[in-house]
């Protein structure tokens, strides 16, 4: 992992962040029964590649991806202090590089760019029942500060 770096993404990174974003979903899929059991695709990763209110960032370890994440901006709700926050998503590492610090590097690059563009406020969700995610987010300070609640 000597060779590793944090860069933002490219159009031409699609091909393996497509690859990413269904390693998500099948992580995810034991967490939530409803979702489709189809193909799905979470995020129009092109459209965040190219925003201008949003950075996705790759880690790359001699010159493969192994890693992912994002920011946006986003309007707060209208009853918060602030009017703009960032949300992070689309949090992967390959299984052959996880458990090395990459996914705390991809989401402090991910907030130090945010904090260039005057987020103050950044917000990410996990599954409750996703103990390793949660815990990797503490790591980093991350709080819990709304539990969705579902009836099925």
């Amino acid at each position: 992992m000597s060779d590793l770096i944090i860069r933002a993404a490219v159009q031409s990174d699609l091909p393996i962040l497509k690859e990413f974003e269904q390693g998500i979903i099948a992580t995810e899929r034991p967490f939530n029964d409803s979702l489709k059991s189809e193909y799905i695709c979470y995020y129009d990763i092109g459209a965040l590649i190219d925003g201008g209110n949003s950075r996705v960032m790759v880690a790359e370890d001699a010159g493969v991806i192994v890693g992912s994440g994002y920011v946006r901006i986003r309007e707060s709700k209208a009853h918060l202090t602030h009017d703009f926050d960032a949300y992070l998503g689309f949090m992967y590492v390959a299984p052959t590089h996880r458990g090395q610090g990459i996914n705390q590097l991809v989401i402090q690059s991910l907030i130090s760019w945010g904090k260039t563009q005057g987020m103050q406020d950044f917000y990410l969700e996990a599954y409750a029942d996703n103990n390793s995610a949660r815990k990797a987010y503490e790591k980093l300070g991350f709080k819990t500060s709304l539990i969705e609640m579902k009836l099925s």
